[in-house]
């Protein structure tokens, strides 16, 4: 059941009916606390492979193997369609089609325990794998037992890409890109906190204590800083993790608020809302920013600049930033709220700029040397 007020994401079928046992893994997902985003994306997914099966007469309740293998390819294969039908020649990259298809799999699995899939389907869709290396630290067993996982079946070799970061340069331009003072602090915060995108929009006013001292405000952390807190937002952001968490802020981001603010106050516009960002300038005006309206902005940014701008690229570079900074792993770790630290080492990259510089340094020390 979905509440009065409340978002939430449905499948429909050729018909205009509610798909009746996708709905039901969405509706799983909410259960299961999980964002409005996740939910809208993995609504997609199980929408392609839905309307995959239908147009390839493929019984999505019991398909082969060689079936589920085949709209694997046919993922890489068949270029991408815009919401209007219109086909493009942008194809799917094989990270892209493991993800659709690992939503796949979760809604077969998913739909096997409710007796809706073929119980040989599930079987189908994972392999037991023996991991002969594993760190230091790990509890194997008595008799190995944990050395043995379950290994996705239908995966493509995905080609590690280079991290997506943004060059001090880059950042520069995107910051004088900004249209406006909200923007600019949107992505001054993104940069300077290291925040997920749902995070951000998720924050409110009374999560921002940037004063020097907060006791006025129940809080007794010192300095300028926020809360992150995972609940309920009108605009469907939520943050990622279960525990909250404090991030301190710079004098830059409490400048780049003041300005927001001041902004926000001439326009007149969100008075009565405590999200920190809202609509300005287009309708409905004063509501709080959603996702799909972040993107815009991010889109609108990168045909500026002339490069690619994304929300999570600015918080590789946050976090690439700390660790050149030689901050510790274990700090970088808690303010990106990462439970486990390897989540963190995805963020962990080397610049350019160091690999150059570690090459150069090390061919000075052996300058004298034969070889």
């Amino acid at each position: 059941m979905v509440s009065p007020g409340e978002t939430s994401w449905v499948v429909i079928d050729s018909d205009w009916n509610l798909h009746v046992e996708a709905c039901a893994y969405l509706a799983s997902l909410r259960a299961a606390d999980r964002s409005l985003n996740t939910e809208r994306v993995y609504a997609g997914r199980v929408a392609l492979f839905l309307n995959y099966c239908e147009q390839s007469g493929v019984d999505w309740h019991d398909p082969e193997f060689t079936e589920l293998h085949a709209f694997l390819r046919w993922l890489i294969t068949e270029p991408v369609r815009h919401p209007g039908g219109k086909s493009t020649a942008r194809l799917r990259s094989k990270g892209t089609a493991n993800a659709i298809v690992t939503t796949t799999s979760e809604f077969l699995k998913f739909g096997a325990r409710l007796g809706w899939v073929a119980p040989r389907v599930s079987a189908l869709l994972s392999q037991p794998k023996y991991l002969r290396y594993v760190p230091p630290e790990f509890d194997a067993g008595e008799r190995d037992q944990f050395r043995t996982t379950q290994e996705r079946t239908l995966k493509f070799r995905a080609q590690t890409t280079e991290p997506a970061l943004l060059m001090d340069e880059e950042t520069a331009v995107v910051v004088c890109a900004a249209a406006n003072a909200r923007d600019r602090f949107l992505v001054t915060a993104l940069l300077e906190t290291g925040m997920r995108i749902g995070e951000a929009l998720g924050l409110r006013r009374s999560d921002l204590h940037f004063l020097a001292r907060s006791e006025a405000l129940g809080c007794g952390i010192p300095g300028p800083h926020l809360h992150v807190i995972r609940r309920p937002n009108e605009n469907g952001a939520l943050a990622k993790s279960r525990t909250p968490r404090t991030i301190p802020v710079t004098q830059k981001m409490v400048a780049a608020y003041s300005d927001y603010l001041f902004e926000r106050d001439r326009l007149d516009r969100g008075a009565a809302n405590d999200a920190v960002f809202v609509n300005l300038f287009r309708e409905p005006r004063g509501r709080s920013m959603t996702y799909a309206n972040a993107k815009e902005m991010m889109d609108r940014l990168a045909r500026d600049c002339g490069f690619t701008v994304r929300p999570h690229m600015m918080r590789h570079t946050a976090a690439t930033r700390w660790i050149e900074a030689g901050v510790d792993p274990d700090v970088v770790q808690a303010l990106l709220g990462h439970v486990s630290f390897a989540s963190t080492q995805r963020y962990i990259h080397a610049s350019r700029k160091r690999m150059r510089e570690a090459v150069e340094s090390t061919a000075k020390t052996r300058r004298d040397l034969p070889w």
